[in-house]
């Protein structure tokens, strides 16, 4: 779920780094992309993306139809609501992703950036994406000498310097790319985290879009209270109220903050305004304090300065403020797009529209890159599958018709309580709960939309495990 412009930050609150194009650190061999006999007499269906709508097709597609190729930065699927419970711990991480060369004997995978798209010729140019950084998009030091250890040198440049971990911008200038050829193309690049030019947010926030995020999260937030124990010195809420108050001590979890920055009159713009209100009234009793029409002017290192308050202290910021536009989808000039967000626009079929107002029979776009002209739904997981789901029952020949079922909207806020919204759909049961009952459908979808039976096995055996035991602090 995105808001329109909310930050966490706080003492300590809630974020990682940034998706952003990579480059290569070395020079990769060129490939001869040619399909083999058992394959030739298949078209190519090409999938761009492995997420909510490119891994669902690529799940659901009849593979003995289709040569399927897929193409994407990631080797995994982000099950993105669970990686909120993967930075604090209450699973691991391995929970919220599932391999896309799971599919390597009936599928062509190809670990690599689209950089353009012929429409003309039907090709696409790419570049791989490989190595990728081993954890974080940004420098991160993880030894650096202290004031004690440098008192007795007479010359600073005898202290031993930093080390840093290597980052997506230690590249090449120019990696080797391919093309691949596609008779029948599905985009489903999603979108990136919306910014909207502040000043220092790439450097010093964290993002949660990908598993990678919610590891770095979760060291930082024990790097905190490891920092503020020592003697010289949502689900964040439920970590600090039980596990950090168990370990840390409750005087420590007493001085930590939990704070929520908004621009909007209101938090979860996209619920009713019942239950938007039932959440604020839960978040004040949990003791975070949330700051409404407040505008994030910069980010400094371990500060945020904030239009109505001046410099805010921070331990770690979070940043989750909308959608940007992929850069393949700002690339693209032969297609229509919406004037406010950039996606791509398709027809109620979700085939992209040409600059010409005609509907490419060839090309799909599904997710949170593009946007039905006639019909408005919210960026979110279950739209981004569900669209999945009708592209592939068209690409499968079953059910050219059937239009888009209407999705609900769930939000957990801890405590195990959560908000179910089904007030605006046009039909279908209409309704809203709040509290436990909500928790438990909460609980409940994304237990049985976890792809696999091994995850199907694993998040409810963490969630049990986090239950009698508690979560584990290791920092590693």
């Amino acid at each position: 779920m995105s808001t329109r412009s909310a930050t966490s930050t706080g003492r300590l609150c809630g974020v990682a780094s940034t998706r952003t194009r990579l480059s290569l650190t070395r020079q990769p061999q060129v490939r001869a992309f040619s399909a083999s006999a058992a394959r030739a007499t298949k078209q190519r269906l090409v999938i761009l993306g492995s997420g909510w709508g490119g891994y669902e097709v690529l799940r659901g597609v009849d593979k003995k139809r289709w040569d399927v190729t897929i193409i994407s930065a990631s080797s995994y699927f982000n099950f993105t609501p669970l990686l909120a419970s993967c930075a604090v711990g209450t699973l691991e991480f391995r929970c919220a992703i599932e391999p896309v060369r799971r599919y390597a004997s009936q599928a062509t995978t190809y670990q690599a950036w689209c950089d353009k798209i012929d429409f003309q010729q039907k090709t696409l140019a790419c570049v791989p994406a490989t190595p990728l950084p081993s954890r974080f998009e940004r420098p991160q030091i993880i030894s650096a000498p202290s004031p004690v250890q440098n008192a007795g040198a007479s010359d600073s440049s005898t202290a031993a310097p930093p080390l840093a971990l290597p980052t997506q911008a230690q590249t090449v200038a120019n990696p080797r790319g391919f093309k691949v050829h596609y008779d029948k193309l599905v985009i489903a690049v999603g979108c990136y985290s919306q910014t909207f030019n502040v000043p220092g947010v790439k450097e010093y926030a964290y993002f949660l879009k990908d598993v990678r995020d919610a590891r770095a999260i979760r060291s930082r937030i024990l790097e905190c209270f490891e920092e503020a124990s020592q003697p010289t010195l949502s689900d964040l809420h439920d970590l600090l109220a039980s596990d950090i108050k168990r370990h840390f001590g409750a005087h420590l979890a007493r001085l930590a903050r939990i704070t929520l920055y908004d621009v909007a009159d209101r938090v979860l713009g996209g619920f009713e305004s019942g239950l938007a209100s039932y959440a604020e009234r839960k978040f004040a009793r949990d003791g975070i304090n949330i700051k409404l029409r407040h505008h994030v002017e910069k980010v400094e290192d371990g500060v945020l300065h904030v239009k109505e308050r001046g410099e805010v202290p921070f331990g770690v910021l979070v940043w989750s403020t909308g959608l940007a536009a992929n850069p393949l989808i700002k690339s693209i000039e032969e297609l229509q797009k919406d004037a406010k967000t950039g996606s791509l626009l398709t027809d109620e079929n979700l085939r992209v529209v040409r600059t010409d107002g005609k509907s490419s029979e060839d090309v799909w776009a599904i997710g949170d890159a593009a946007i039905i002209k006639s019909d408005l739904l919210p960026a979110t997981a279950q739209v981004a599958s569900q669209k999945a789901k009708y592209v592939t029952r068209v690409l499968n020949r079953l059910a050219r018709e059937r239009s888009l079922p209407e999705p609900a909207v769930l939000a957990y806020l801890g405590d195990w309580k959560a908000l179910y919204d089904r007030t605006s759909v046009e039909s279908g049961p209409k309704g809203k709960e709040a509290g436990r009952l909500a928790w438990l459908l909460w609980r409940s979808a994304y237990f049985t939309r976890t792809l696999s039976i091994r995850n199907k096995i694993t998040v409810p055996y963490y969630w049990f495990l986090n239950w009698i035991f508690g979560r584990d602090l290791t920092r590693f």
